[in-house]
This record gives C-alpha cells, sequence and structure tokens, in this order.
C-alpha cells in the first residue's frame, strides 16, 4: 500500500490478504502456510502444537471476516492523508462535462437519486437529451436489475457514441417497452442522419435464446430498426475462476517439464480469454471509428463482461484514457460507479477451496488486457506495470475504501466515502508516482489496435510469475530508463539559455 503502514497495520492487512489456510504439525512444532490473494506464499514455523492451531485458528477467523463497515478501511488512518481526499476526482458529473463540450445531444439525469431505479447504478448518468426523464424511469422495469442503456463515451472524431445496459426482459412472450424503443432511437437521431447502431452481446446465440424463456432475452430486430444484434460469446463466473485457478496452479509448479507446461498454459485458457476479450473489444471500437456507428454492450446482467468490453474500447479509441488521470477516471467510472460487484467477484483469489457462485477475476481479466496494449504500444500509455499490480492488490485486499461493497448504493449506505480513505490519494502522492508513470511516454492522438494473433499475446509474468522468479531484466531496464529520463531533465535544465 502506499505509504509505510506500520507492523500493526501490516498484520491487519495481511489477515485480510490471506486467501487459504494449510496447518501441518510435525512433533513439538507447526507449519502454517498462508496463501494471499495477491499470489504469493507465506510460511510461518511455530513452536508447540498448541501455538500452532491457535494462531491457525485466528487467521481463519480474522481472514473471513464478511462485514463491510468492520473491515480494516475503516480503521485504516496513513500519516499525510486527510478522510474525504480524493474521492471527489472522478464523479460522474466529470466526464459529462467532457461530453457537453463535444456534443449538445446528451445531458446529465439525476432520474436515479435515491437509487430506486437501478440499484447497481450511481446517482447521475448520462442520457439522450432529446428523451426525458419517464423514458428511463420507465426503461428500467424493462432491463434486467433496471440497467437502462447510459452513454459510457462520447467519440468526438466520428460524433458516434458507447452505451452499456443489461439484457431486455423479453421473456417467451416476446414483450416490448416503447420507452426502451424511444430511448434507442433518440440515440441515433442524435449522431447523425441515417445512423446506425449495433448491439453488442457477450453471450453466445444459443445462450441468449435460453435467457427468453427464462424471462430475458435480446433487442428484437423489427422494434429497433436501425439496430443490428451481433453475439460475441465472453466467458464469466465460474468458468473464468476456474481457468484463472488452473493457471496460477501452473505458474506454481516448478518441477514440471516444457512440454507439460506449455499443455497447461493452453489447457487453462487465459490468453484465450485475453483474446476474445481484445477482439470484442476492438470490434466495438471499429464499430465507432470506421463505420460511423453507435454501439450498444450489454450481456444478461451487464456488470461484468460487458464493463470488460466498454472500457478496453475506450482505451484504443480515446488518447485521455491512456494517461495516468484518464485511466483512473476509467476505472472509477467503468468498474467502480458502473456497479461491478467487487465484493463479490474478488471475496477470493486463484488458492480459496471456496468456489462462491458470482466469484470471477474480470476485473483481472481486463488489466491483463490492458497489460497487454502497454507491451504492443510501449509509448502509448502514461502508466507502466505497476500501476497495474496496485490496483490488482487493492481489488483483492486493500487497506483503502475504493473498491469496497458492490455498488454505489452500498457504499452510500456504508459511508465508504466519509469513512475511508480513497486509493487515488494514496497513489497520486508525488512519491508514489515514479513507481507508477511510464518514462517513455508520448502522447498519441490516435487508436491503438491491438493485434491479437497468437504470437502476439504474451503470459504476464510480472503478476503470474513475480513470487516465483526473480526480477526480469525489463524491470532492471525499467529502472534504468527512469534514470536516463531523470539526468536528462535535470541536465536540460541547468543548462543556460542561450541570449538573443
Amino acid at each position: 500500500a502506499p505509504g509505510p503502514p506500520s507492523t500493526a497495520d501490516l498484520w491487519l492487512l495481511l489477515l485480510r490478504s490471506v486467501d487459504s489456510i494449510e496447518k501441518r504439525v510435525a512433533g513439538d512444532s507447526g507449519t502454517i502456510t498462508l496463501r494471499c490473494k495477491d499470489l504469493r506464499v507465506l510460511q510461518l514455523d511455530i513452536e508447540g502444537v498448541e501455538a500452532t492451531l491457535d494462531i491457525a485458528r485466528s487467521i481463519e477467523a480474522l481472514s473471513s471476516l464478511e462485514s463491510v463497515i468492520t473491515s480494516f478501511p475503516f480503521f485504516y488512518r496513513p500519516k499525510g492523508l486527510r478522510l474525504g481526499d480524493a474521492w471527489h476526482f472522478h464523479p460522474p458529473e466529470c466526464y459529462y462535462k467532457r461530453v457537453a463540450r463535444e456534443t449538445n445531444a446528451w445531458r446529465l439525469s439525476e432520474v436515479n437519486q435515491d437509487f430506486s431505479l437501478c440499484p447497481s447504478y450511481p446517482r447521475a448518468v448520462i442520457v439522450p437529451r432529446a428523451v426525458d426523464d419517464d423514458a428511463p424511469a420507465r426503461g428500467a422495469r424493462f432491463r434486467q436489475g433496471g440497467r437502462f442503456p447510459v452513454l459510457c463515451y462520447h467519440h468526438a472524431p466520428s460524433g458516434t457514441v458507447l452505451l452499456r445496459s443489461s439484457q431486455p426482459l423479453t421473456g417467451p412472450q416476446k414483450r416490448r417497452c416503447a420507452e426502451d424503443e424511444d430511448l434507442l432511437r433518440a440515440v441515433l437521431a442524435g449522431t447523425h442522419p441515417g445512423a446506425r447502431g449495433f448491439v453488442v452481446d457477450t453471450r453466445s446465440a444459443q445462450a441468449a435464446k435460453q435467457a427468453r424463456m427464462t424471462g430475458g432475452g435480446t433487442e428484437a430486430k423489427a422494434a429497433y430498426p436501425g439496430w443490428k444484434r451481433l453475439h460475441r460469446p465472453l466467458e464469466r463466473g465460474r468458468a473464468l475462476q476456474e481457468s484463472f485457478v488452473r493457471l496460477v496452479e501452473a505458474c506454481g509448479d516448478p518441477e514440471q517439464s516444457m512440454d507439460r507446461w506449455l499443455s497447461r498454459l493452453e489447457g487453462c485458457r487465459w490468453l484465450a480469454h485475453v483474446k476474445e476479450a481484445l477482439s470484442t473489444a476492438c470490434l466495438a471500437a471499429q464499430g465507432m471509428e470506421r463505420e460511423g456507428a453507435c454501439i450498444l454492450v450489454h450481456g444478461a446482467e451487464g456488470r461484468d463482461s460487458t464493463l470488460l468490453v466498454t472500457s478496453l474500447a475506450q482505451l484504443i479509441l480515446d488518447p485521455l484514457s491512456r494517461t495516468i488521470t484518464g485511466f483512473q477516471e476509467l476505472v472509477e467510472r467503468e468498474w467502480i460507479q458502473a456497479g461491478h460487484p467487487f465484493q463479490l467477484c474478488c471475496a477470493h483469489s486463484a488458492f480459496s477451496h471456496a468456489r462462491p457462485k458470482h466469484e470471477a477475476p474480470t476485473f483481472l481479466l481486463f488489466l491483463d488486457c490492458v497489460w497487454q496494449l502497454g507491451r504492443q504500444f510501449p509509448l502509448s500509455l502514461e502508466f507502466g506495470e505497476g500501476l497495474l499490480l496496485a490496483l490488482f492488490e487493492h481489488a483483492y485486499a486493500s487497506p483503502f475504501g475504493t473498491f469496497l461493497c458492490n455498488s454505489e448504493k452500498e457504499r452510500c449506505l456504508c459511508e465508504v466515502r466519509t469513512r475511508t480513505h480513497s486509493l487515488w490519494s494514496g497513489l497520486n502522492q508525488l512519491k508514489e508516482q515514479r513507481k507508477l508513470r511510464n518514462p517513455l511516454y508520448v502522447l498519441n492522438p490516435l487508436a491503438i489496435w491491438p493485434s491479437v494473433e497468437p504470437q502476439s499475446l504474451r503470459l504476464w509474468q510480472g503478476l503470474f510469475l513475480r513470487w516465483t522468479r526473480p526480477p526480469e531484466s525489463s524491470e532492471v531496464a525499467w529502472e534504468k530508463v527512469w534514470q536516463i529520463v531523470t539526468e536528462r531533465e535535470k541536465t536540460e535544465g541547468s543548462q543556460p539559455t542561450a541570449s538573443t
């Protein structure tokens, strides 16, 4: 965590970070092995059988506390930070101001002010100016969890927009909702004459058809003229979690042969999930950039793979999202405020024997995809691997309150913003910037189109192998580049200016 925590703070954070515990007793001593959510493995050798069992029981009890308001962030008080700092950095209104400078077709609505329409949306959302608040209010009843279509990105060069929602509740009777249809009609009307749109469904056509039999469904072509549906299935839930577990198991086995390692790497399918996520994000980005089309992304609930696609598409298209501040805003807006259930999805990492239904490393998959972008475009991201690793660690176990709870409504009820510190206030301290910033960054105003060919994608060794191998030469090179850049800046700053 940013800042030097005390020994007591370290222990409390460690307990929060424990994913699984194994205890062994031999003779008059015992060993406790702690497997942590950040993938490190710690071993405690303890004198005395009773002491070993007592300590193991205490760690098990303290590491499994489920109450949010008794968790460590509510008691963490680091020096140099004040409660309330940085919570105002990335409000929903901030991005709307940027949209308003680019187009007059959208407005900021507080129709969800009390979270009654959609408990997983923030209080303020961006909707077409041509519709009044009655359209999203009624349309929310037609979308799973109340997640009606909202704007998440306006692409100024083409004038098109990226939206997200959940699935429509058409059901076997093929129900319709006039207000929902009006809203999506207004999206196209506010873009340019003859505009069209694509609905990118992150489920297979078969899964969407099955969902209709249980009350869900898809947008009927006849009801949404100008919109065409595309299915790009992305793995989620338990299958994605199992892929993560198998990858970590393979990375932690030092005795395997080369053939065995390659077989396990392919068998876990983690890089296949990376490829599918990047491919779908490229599809959405290409629709906006090259075809001038509006894009609506949804799966079923719209809180996992949907956010994966919309956030990656913005990184591909938007140069501001590739700055440190812009990327923090993107994570805040497209993951935290957009209702990704961090408390459920990141309750356990790869070592826990528990397999809750909602557990899934979707946010980790996003970070891996971002790392792939940074590796393929080393000058185009202002931040480096350090920021991605920090976000991974804090999403699973953090002294800050930023990733607590599953929605803005829950964070309001728990008073997270007034009783805990923001992660952004910690990361934005000057002493942290060197670890996070890319010294080679140069603003790239163009879209960055990643290659998703098998030869182009790599295992993220800096995360998956960080505790099992010595620092890579690239890490040493990274520090050397920083030294060169720093010395060059000092030299340029000390040179006398030529007289005219």
